[in-house]
């Protein structure tokens, strides 16, 4: 399928030409922070739905389990390891590598109260299964704005670059990859885990050939 096979992050007629662009066009930055916002609210809703975290929570959580910190200096910590892996693979960050850790930490922060709680068990996966596809819509959008990825999707996008596999298969491979660590390390996996872990690759790939295909679109009208 097109949908799965995506091996790149495409550039459309509004992607910047260059992550490191201090002077992105305003429609640009614009569809980056939508991306974002809209992969908060996302993860939000995995929260929300209460049946599982993402898998690097899980990590996090391990490792605050075995270090003693808390567990968001042990993300923050996560993060600058991630970060460091992007050396090896020649990764370059932009703006929107830093604006991906503030809005998204952001509107996690600010759209929890308003979403939904399900008591009803089949309502909370479908919730968790909006938010997937959610964070692969998102991701779409703020990956082809082409601004610098934030620092597990560079790490996706540098790991394909080095393996030439789909962009689904490489991120599905890093989600499991991480779940396992952080379920080893003590980290609590529940059902939207591990639909995360199998879904966000897929989802991503999605979101890419959505945002693509209909950029595509706009540029031919």
């Amino acid at each position: 399928m097109k949908l799965l096979a995506v091996k790149s992050v495409p550039k459309v007629f509004w992607s910047s030409n260059h992550p490191l662009n201090f002077k992105p066009r305003i429609s640009t930055l614009a569809i980056l922070c939508l991306g974002l916002v809209l992969f908060g609210v996302g993860e939000a809703s995995l929260i929300a739905a209460g049946i599982g975290v993402s898998p690097w929570i899980v990590f996090s959580e391990g490792v605050s389990n075995i270090s003693g910190l808390s567990i968001g200096v042990s993300t923050f910590v996560v993060s600058v390891g991630v970060l460091l892996l992007w050396i090896p693979l020649a990764q370059t960050p932009g703006v929107g590598t830093l604006l991906n850790a503030l809005i998204i930490s952001a509107t996690i922060e600010f759209s929890l109260a308003y979403l939904p709680q399900p008591d009803l068990y089949l309502l909370r996966i479908v919730e968790t299964v909006f938010g997937i596809l959610l964070v692969g819509f998102g991701s779409g959008l703020y990956l082809i704005a082409n601004l610098g990825p934030g620092p597990r999707d560079g790490l996706m996008t540098g790991l394909q670059r080095v393996t030439d596999f789909p962009l689904a298969r490489v991120r599905t491979a890093i989600e499991i990859c991480v779940v396992i660590l952080g379920w080893l390390l003590g980290g609590t996996v529940g059902i939207g885990t591990l639909l995360f872990a199998f879904g966000i690759g897929p989802s991503v790939s999605i979101g890419l050939f959505a945002v693509r295909y209909f950029s595509r679109r706009e540029d031919q009208d």
